[in-house]
């Protein structure tokens, strides 16, 4: 019997413009940016929106949750919930040249007590019963190299998502796609969480669209929302005060 051949994985590149770093897997299209001189702050508009989990959660409980990403990118997520959050973070990355790319060139910091990378299939690792119920934001952005469509879209893999999160977490989700249904893809989040459970933001300029779905709906009052709101842009320096004008329940 022969062995399961394995899948061919891009090459990794970068490239500089200005004082911004890009990532790429062997194409032109951009898998993830850096400030050179800002490494742990987000850069792009669709990764801030991607920490909208924040709006749900008191913020002095953030650093004692635990954060895991799909797809590691630039690692501009993992990079900013384990130093700039300080919390516990796991990314789940498949190409080991990413990885190294990350560490190399996108100042990703060694493994320690509250960062792990973990080299694996994303849509398998997720399965294993150790991170069931253990993730309180789960952010997923996996395109292949042509950024084309998201690598894993269907019902059962959102129901795999929804199987990680802790009774209060949330999933992020980027959609942007040149070949992908956004429609489609909500209507499998909402199937898997629940259409209540869903929020999504209006797409950016470059065609992201960012979508929530919590564990357990709720709807928070829009003097919280904005009190927290201000507090995320004032800890964090995230402009989450703007969210709250392209940001609502999808029911």
């Amino acid at each position: 019997m022969m062995a399961a051949k394995k899948p061919v994985l891009p090459e990794v590149n970068f490239s500089d413009w200005g004082d911004i770093r890009y990532l790429h897997l062997g194409t032109e299209w951009v898998q993830g940016s850096m400030k050179i001189d800002a490494p742990f702050e987000i850069e792009l508009e669709y990764v801030q929106r991607m920490m909208a989990w924040l709006l749900f959660v008191e913020p002095s409980s953030v650093m004692n949750r635990h954060a895991m990403q799909l797809g590691l990118g630039a690692a501009t997520l993992t990079k900013f919930s384990r130093k700039q959050l300080r919390m516990r973070t796991t990314a789940i990355e498949l190409n080991p040249q990413v990885l190294a790319a990350c560490r190399g060139w996108f100042k990703l910091p060694a493994d320690d007590a509250k960062l792990s990378v973990v080299l694996a299939d994303a849509g398998t690792e997720i399965q294993k019963p150790k991170w069931q119920g253990t993730v309180d934001t789960l952010q997923v952005d996996l395109y292949d190299h042509e950024a084309a469509a998201p690598v894993l879209d269907s019902a059962s893999f959102y129901a795999d998502c929804r199987a990680l999160l802790t009774e209060d977490g949330a999933m992020t989700v980027n959609l942007f796609g040149r070949s992908s249904s956004y429609e489609r893809s909500l209507e499998k989040i909402a199937s898997a969480f629940g259409a209540d459970a869903v929020w999504a933001f209006k797409p950016t300029r470059e065609g992201n669209t960012v979508v929530l779905a919590q564990c357990t709906p709720t709807r928070p009052k829009r003097e919280l929302l904005v009190e927290r709101a201000q507090s995320i842009q004032t800890r964090w320096g995230l402009p989450a005060p703007k969210w709250l004008r392209v940001f609502k329940a999808m029911t």
